[in-house]
């Protein structure tokens, strides 16, 4: 419990800072393309191989009761309310959350914080807020991104797999049929959500690294796992309250 106050104390100190986001603009920008473009190349090529292979799958499940025509539906239902978001937050915590983790926990132990400290520049408007707003606006777009790009492997699998064979017409029109805006809206809603709470257990696991430069390493480690467990745990009570 000492850990979710310290959190939502480093919260509520960096919300505090968000009128001083115009001024830290450059940073901001620098943390967009940091969690963004670094991100997207291997959201683009898992999104693409989750769609293939769920595609694949599916085709394989329904071509014997001749039901290969809801495919187009199950994958575009299935990346807009679950796999995007949750395997696009994965990444993220893979990917940038232990890179915040490793950059704060470096500056903690090597007296850069406390630096910022006695210079009287609060370290939650530098190094915090900046992120979690950018973790704000790039989230979204990964997550559509990997929808459409998974969407467009379901189609090719489904088109060109021999046992399948169903016309990227019919797929398409499937998927339009049963996937909804709010379907879509839902996976955003989760995306953000858990991009959020992963940049903010970064940020607060480095800022409390104390010790040697060992310790960077083990508060890396403790970013990520404890990202990944709040991840799958809030997935299955969130997808329980949109349902």
């Amino acid at each position: 419990m000492d850990h979710v106050g310290s959190a939502v104390v480093l919260l509520l100190r960096s919300l505090a800072h968000l009128h001083h986001l115009p001024r830290n603009a450059k940073r901001f920008i620098n943390e967009c393309l940091a969690i963004g473009y670094t991100t997207l190349p291997i959201v683009a090529i898992l999104s693409f191989f989750i769609g293939s292979v769920l595609a694949l799958q599916t085709g394989y499940a329904l071509v014997d009761l001749g039901g290969e025509a809801f495919i187009g539906a199950i994958v575009g239902l299935s990346m807009a309310r679950e796999l995007a978001p949750v395997m696009i937050a994965i990444l993220v915590a893979g990917r940038v959350g232990s890179a915040i983790t490793a950059e704060l926990a470096s500056m903690k132990v090597y007296n850069e914080v406390d630096a910022l400290v006695t210079m009287n520049i609060p370290p939650e408007r530098m190094l915090v807020m900046p992120r979690l707003v950018a973790i704000l606006f790039m989230m979204p777009t990964l997550a559509i991104l990997g929808n459409v790009i998974g969407w467009i492997a379901g189609a090719v699998v489904s088109q060109y797999v021999g046992f399948i064979d169903v016309s990227a017409q019919i797929y398409f029109r499937a998927l339009r049929d049963a996937v909804t805006f709010g379907d879509v809206f839902d996976g955003l809603i989760k995306a953000e959500i858990f991009g959020f709470l992963v940049v903010l257990i970064s940020c607060h696991i480095g800022l409390r690294t104390e010790g040697g430069p060992r310790e960077i390493g083990n508060s890396v480690t403790q970013s990520v796992v404890v990202s990944l467990i709040t991840i799958l745990v809030l997935d299955y009570f969130i997808t329980r309250a949109l349902i």
